[in-house]
């Protein structure tokens, strides 16, 4: 009798252990798609920005047609790979996209803020001047916000990793997580914007 009261303890106390690990991974996976959800809130900001400065600068800069339009469609491109990642922040391929998708507007930002240069009544509109200076702001949230997700991906994927837990998170479906990296160095800072 004392030995099946003791396996009957030692099954109960694996699996209140199991349920601890289970439960873990869920709040570590929560944590990181919560942060992620701070990151879509900033880039839905910037992506609303993105036309009405666009729209300003094309009054001034008639001959950057080319420029204007590829910044509008890097702008559609990101938005639709961030509304992927926004169903599942922890799909690798969606934040990849995303990833690819964000250098190629912070380039088209880029080059059409460095032609700006050249306009100098761009450069005094009052609009533009407020419109760049929240765009500025909104980079540095969004820094700050992918720094978070970053830091709540690698705890989520430091503890789905250690052994037993990934036995558990293999069986329950809990995938490794991609971080929100910028790959290409010279992309990796916001660009400058000075009015």
């Amino acid at each position: 009798m004392t030995g099946i009261i003791i396996l009957i303890v030692v099954v109960l106390l694996l699996v209140f252990w199991a349920v601890g690990i289970y439960n873990k991974l869920v709040s570590h996976r929560n944590r990181f798609k919560n942060a992620f959800a701070q990151i879509d809130v900033q880039l839905k900001r910037r992506y609303d920005l993105i036309p009405n400065l666009v729209e300003i600068a094309k009054n001034y800069m008639k001959h950057e047609r080319e420029t204007l339009e590829a910044v509008i469609k890097a702008r559609n491109q990101a938005q639709q790979a961030e509304q992927k990642v926004a169903g599942e922040p922890g799909d690798a391929n969606a934040m990849k996209s995303l990833m690819g998708a964000e250098q190629a507007l912070t380039g088209a930002l880029g080059r059409m803020f460095a032609l700006s240069e050249n306009y100098p009544d761009l450069k005094a509109n009052q609009n533009m001047m407020q419109l760049s200076e929240e765009l500025s702001s909104t980079e540095n949230k969004i820094a700050f916000a992918r720094q978070a997700f970053n830091d709540a991906v690698m705890n989520y994927n430091i503890f789905r990793e250690k052994f037993p837990n990934i036995i558990f998170a293999n069986t329950f479906g809990f995938t490794h997580a991609q971080q929100f990296v910028i790959e290409d160095a010279a992309q990796r800072e916001a660009p400058k914007v000075s009015f």
